[in-house]
């Protein structure tokens, strides 16, 4: 295999995708000539032109609509939203058009479009550019949710996000596009609604998806080496489809479950994956659930505090010594 960056490999399944299927196209904005600002997009113009590879004005709303109906007759787009928390300013295009249409028309209409978008803290861009929005797309039915946190998975998942005959709301961490993995050089697509056991454990199960799995795969190092605690990491990687029998099958070894997210604790995707592991395995549980998540709050700008606000490998390792007293 060769290594590539979280970066490369979307921008490989891009490319791969659009000589696939001239149906194809992406939108958004300093997409083209610019590369886009995480530079996701760079170099595709130069091979697909400017028909498939559209800059857009600054208005989202006006672009996922543009999307949207491209989907509706035929076409694949991807739109790609700068910052997450610009998808509040398309919010009626994808949760009253592109989540509904298909249910609304009987199946007769399909809507084939991918949102892409970054989210997530770590770079001091304060309280409007650094929320993280998953658990309200996963609250619309309609929509599949994917959020890779690996370039193996990133490349798997987006090509099979482009695939689908869904609306898939693909999302990126902003700090995930330098990181770097092991990439196939062959073809391959990773079914989405599937999680995945990124490493073994036996004492406890801790689930977690986009940047926080590296901070939990951190936090079970350092459990092990300090603690001889035995810490099982679980990967979502989607939260619609939700694969919650991946985490009940770890927690039937474990008995123990802590879940994090760097989103805000309050209705997050953790409140759900608890309340579903309460539903269907509740005498697996030797603990109460715990969860290490985002504080409450507006993300603030000061590192300090921002680093305090969103959870660390060390907030994890915390939450998980007390899961074990």
């Amino acid at each position: 295999m060769r290594e590539l960056t979280y970066t490369q490999a979307l921008r490989e399944a891009l490319a791969e995708e659009m000589r696939r299927d001239p149906n194809v196209l992406i939108m958004g904005e300093d997409i083209g000539e610019y590369g886009g600002v995480f530079r996701v997009t760079e170099g595709l113009i130069h091979e697909f032109g400017p028909a498939r590879i559209k800059d857009t004005p600054i208005t989202e709303s006006a672009f996922v609509g543009m999307a949207v109906g491209l989907a509706m007759t035929g076409k694949r787009p991807l739109a790609e939203l700068m910052f997450m928390d610009f998808a509040l300013v398309c919010a009626d295009q994808i949760w009253n058009q592109a989540a509904k249409m298909r249910s609304m028309s009987g199946g007769r209409v399909k809507v084939p479009l991918v949102i892409r978008a970054q989210q997530g803290g770590g770079r001091g861009n304060g309280a409007q550019h650094s929320q993280s929005f998953e658990a309200l797309f996963t609250h619309i039915p309609g929509m599949k949710v994917v959020i890779p946190a690996t370039p193996y998975d990133a490349k798997g998942l987006l090509k099979s996000a482009i695939r689908d005959d869904n609306p898939v709301m693909f999302i990126e961490h902003k700090l995930l596009y330098n990181t770097k993995g092991q990439v196939p050089d062959e073809e391959y697509t990773i079914p989405i609604g599937l999680a995945d056991v990124k490493r073994p454990g036996t004492d406890l199960t801790i689930v977690a998806y986009s940047r926080q799995l590296l901070f939990a795969l951190q936090a079970a190092e350092t459990l092990l080496k300090e603690h001889d605690i035995s810490a099982e990491v679980i990967d979502l990687r989607s939260t619609v489809p939700l694969d919650i029998d991946t985490v009940i099958a770890s927690l039937r070894k474990t008995h123990r479950l802590l879940v994090t997210h760097e989103a805000h604790a309050a209705c997050g995707i953790g409140a759900e994956v608890a309340m579903r592991v309460m539903e269907k395995a509740f005498d697996e549980l030797d603990a109460p659930i715990m969860r290490v998540a985002g504080m409450d709050v507006p993300i603030p700008v000061a590192k300090p505090l921002e680093e305090e606000a969103l959870p660390q490998p060390h907030h994890i390792v915390s939450g998980a010594l007390k899961l074990m007293k």
